[in-house]
C-alpha cells in the first residue's frame, strides 16, 4: 500500500503531507543557518531540501572540513565564506606560518562549484595562483571577491580579477598585506567593469593609485555605492566625486593642502556614511553642510582633540554608526550620549601611547559609559577600552540597554588605581540584564574579576556563543564554575589567565555546545599529557609552544605557549609547520 504521506498522485516527493514545492518556497525566505540546521534534523528529505537550497556557507575555521565534503553537503552554493588563521592573528599573537592556505579550496570552489558567484576568504594565505585559477575558472559569473586580512598575493593576482571578473560587484581588500608591483589592477577595473558597487582597499599599502582611474569607475560603475581608499590626496579625487553620484560610504584620502582650498570640495548628495583619515580641526568644516545626514562616521585616523569631537558629534543627530579613538574622552560620550540618540554600534579604540599625541581629555571611563548607556538606548554592538570602570557603571548599562548583543570592553594597565575592583556584581547584572546578548569579551587584570564573578559569567550567559575572556578569575575553581553554565557557547578564548591543562580540559568536557577553544598563556604540565582528557573524536588539538618574538628596536618578547582546539570533520591537518605541535605527538 502507497503511503500518501510519502508521495503526491503525480509522483513528487512529500513531506509530512506537503509537497516539495511547498517547501523549496519556503526555504528561500529562510536565511540564518542555524535555523536551517534545525530543519535539516527535521527529516532525512528535508535534510536534502535544505542542502539544494543553501546559497550561503560560512565555515569558521577552514580545517573543520574539506571542500569536497562541502561540494556533497551543499553542491549548489553561491557564496562561501572561509576563515583561516585564529582572531589572534589580528593582534600577531599567531606564528606567520601557522596555516590557513586558500590554495586546496580554490581548486575545488573554481571548478567544482556550479553556482558559485561569491567568495570571502578572511585571515588567510592567497597565492596569485589562487587568484589566477578562481578568474580563469569562475571570471564570467563571478561577482563578490573578499580578500579580508590575507596576504600571501601581489597586484599580479589581482589584475587577473579585474581582467577577467566583469561582472564584480564588490571586491574587498581591507586590511590585506598585497605586494604592491604596479597600479594596473586597478586601471583594468576601470576598463572592464561596469557593475561594481563596493571597491575597497582601506588600510592596505597600495599606493600606486591613479585618480583618473578612480574617476573613470564612477563614471562607468553607475551602482558604486561604497568606496573605502587609501591615502589619496582628497582634492585629487573632485572628479570622482562628481561622477559618483549613488555613492553613500567613503573612508581614505589625507590632506596635505591649506584648509582654505577644501572649502569648495562637493560630496555626493547621497552620502551617509565617512571616514577621512588624517582630518584636522581645520578640515573638520566640510564635513558640516552634511553632517546631519550621517550615519556612520569613522574618526579612528582622525586628527582630531576632545574638543573637536564634542563640535562634530553635535551636528551629527541621525549618527548609527561611530569609530573613534579614545582621545573622544568621557566628555566626547557625554555628548554623543546627548545628541545621537540613533546610535546602535560604538567603537573606542585604544589612542596613542605616547603622551605628546594624547589629548589630556581623552579618558574613557565610568562616566562617560555611564552617559552612553542613559542616552543611547538603541545600541546594538560596544567595543570599549577604558581606563577606570565601576560596578555602577555596567549595572547602568544592564539595566537600559536592552537591544545590546555584542558587547567587548578592555581595562587598560595606563591608571595604576581602578575605583572600584572586583567587578563581580558590575558584570552579574550587566548579563542578566542584557539577555540579548550573543558575544561578549571582557580583558581585565589580575584582581578585576574573583572566581565569584567569573562563575556569575556561565550562570547568566545563556544564550552567548562566542567569548573571549582576558585577566580574569583566580583559580581552577572559577574555570570549573564557568564551564556548568554557558549553554550555547560555541567559540572560546582565554588570554592570561591562571588555569591549569587539567582544569581547561575539565571545562571543554562541561561545556556542552563548545566547538573552539583557542587559550595563550596558562599553567602548563611538564609532559602536556593532562590536555589529553579532552581528547575525544573528531577533536583537534594544536599546541603552539613558548616563542620569542621581536617587539622592534632590536628586542624581544616571550610568546607563552598557546592551546587550539577545535571539531573537524576533516580529520587532524597535514601542514603543520614546525611551529605548531599536534597533541598526537605528545601522546
Amino acid at each position: 500500500m502507497t503511503d500518501k504521506r510519502a508521495t503526491s498522485c503525480n509522483g513528487s516527493k512529500r513531506v509530512h503531507g506537503m509537497s516539495d514545492v511547498v517547501f523549496e518556497c519556503v526555504l528561500a525566505y529562510i536565511d540564518d543557518s542555524r535555523d536551517r540546521q534545525s530543519i535539516s534534523l527535521v527529516c532525512k528529505r528535508l535534510n536534502e531540501l535544505e542542502a539544494q537550497t543553501r546559497k550561503h556557507v560560512t565555515i569558521a575555521l577552514c580545517y573543520t572540513a574539506t571542500p569536497k565534503q562541502l561540494l556533497r553537503r551543499f553542491p549548489f552554493v553561491e557564496s562561501v565564506k572561509l576563515k583561516g588563521k585564529p582572531r589572534a592573528a589580528m593582534y600577531n599573537l599567531i606564528p606567520e606560518d601557522w596555516g590557513g592556505f586558500a590554495t586546496p579550496w580554490v581548486e575545488e570552489l573554481s571548478k567544482s562549484f556550479s553556482c558559485l558567484k561569491g567568495v570571502h576568504f578572511r585571515r588567510m594565505i592567497v597565492k596569485d595562483e589562487d587568484l589566477e585559477l578562481l578568474a580563469r575558472e569562475r571570471g564570467h559569473v563571478l561577482q563578490v571577491l573578499k580578500l579580508d586580512k590575507c596576504s600571501g598575493f601581489s597586484t599580479d593576482g589581482l589584475a587577473h580579477v579585474t581582467r577577467s571578473c566583469r561582472n564584480l560587484k564588490v571586491l574587498f581588500l581591507e586590511e590585506s598585506q598585497v605586494i604592491e608591483k604596479d597600479g594596473n589592477w586597478l586601471h583594468e577595473l576601470a576598463m572592464n567593469n561596469t557593475q561594481l558597487e563596493t571597491l575597497n582597499f582601506y588600510m592596505t599599502d597600495l599606493s600606486l593609485v591613479s585618480s583618473n582611474d578612480l574617476e573613470l569607475i564612477a563614471k562607468r560603475c553607475k551602482s558604486l555605492a561604497s568606496v573605502k581608499i587609501g591615502d589619496c590626496e582628497i582634492l585629487d579625487l573632485v572628479g570622482f566625486f562628481r561622477f559618483a553620484g549613488s555613492l553613500e560610504e567613503f573612508s581614505g584620502g589625507c590632506f596635505n593642502h591649506h584648509a582654505e582650498e577644501y572649502a569648495s570640495l562637493a560630496y555626493p548628495q547621497g552620502l551617509r556614511r565617512l571616514g577621512l583619515n588624517y582630518m584636522s580641526t581645520n578640515e573638520m568644516p566640510i564635513v558640516y553642510p552634511f553632517a546631519s545626514r550621517l550615519k556612520k562616521l569613522d574618526l579612528l585616523y582622525a586628527l582630531l582633540d576632545t574638543e573637536d569631537h564634542c563640535v562634530l558629534l553635535q551636528r551629527c543627530p541621525n549618527l548609527e554608526v561611530l569609530e573613534a579613538r579614545n582621545v573622544i574622552g568621557d566628555r566626547g560620550l557625554e555628548v554623543l550620549a546627548c545628541s545621537c540618540k540613533k546610535l546602535k554600534r560604538l567603537r573606542i579604540e585604544r589612542g596613542a601611547d605616547e603622551q605628546e599625541l594624547e589629548d589630556e581629555e581623552g579618558v574613557v571611563s565610568q562616566r562617560g559609559l555611564t552617559a552612553i548607556a542613559q542616552g543611547c538606548l538603541e545600541l546594538e554592538y560596544i567595543a570599549v577600552y577604558v581606563s577606570d570602570i565601576t560596578n555602577a557603571a555596567l549595572e547602568t548599562m544592564g539595566t537600559n540597554l536592552k537591544n545590546l548583543c555584542d558587547f567587548r570592553m578592555v581595562l587598560l594597565d595606563k591608571e595604576d588605581v581602578i575605583t572600584d575592583l572586583p567587578l563581580d556584581n558590575g558584570i552579574r547584572s550587566l548579563l542578566s540584564g542584557c539577555n540579548k546578548l550573543r558575544r561578549f569579551a571582557l580583558y581585565l587584570r589580575p584582581g578585576g574579576l574573583t572566581d565569584v564573578g567569573l562563575t556569575y559569567i556561565g550562570q547568566h550567559s545563556q544564550n552567548i556563543r562566542w567569548m573571549l575572556l582576558g585577566y580574569l578569575g583566580e583559580s581552577d575553581t572559577g574555570l570549573l564554575g564557568f564551564s556548568r553554565g554557558c549553554p550555547s557557547l560555541q567559540k572560546l578564548e582565554v588570554r592570561g589567565c591562571c588555569f591549569s591543562e587539567k582544569a581547561l580540559a575539565m571545562a571543554v568536557l562541561q561545556l556542552r555546545s563548545l566547538r573552539y577553544l583557542w587559550v595563550q598563556g596558562y599553567r602548563g604540565s611538564s609532559t602536556g599529557f593532562d590536555l589529553l582528557a579532552m581528547a575525544r573524536p573528531f577533536w583537534n588539538i594544536e599546541i603552539i609552544p613558548p616563542r620569542k618574538v621581536s617587539s622592534g628596536e632590536g628586542k624581544e618578547l616571550e610568546h607563552p605557549a598557546h592551546i587550539l582546539a577545535y571539531y573537524s570533520l576533516a580529520g587532524p591537518r597535514t601542514d603543520f609547520p614546525p611551529s605548531v605541535i599536534p597533541l598526537d605527538y605528545i601522546g
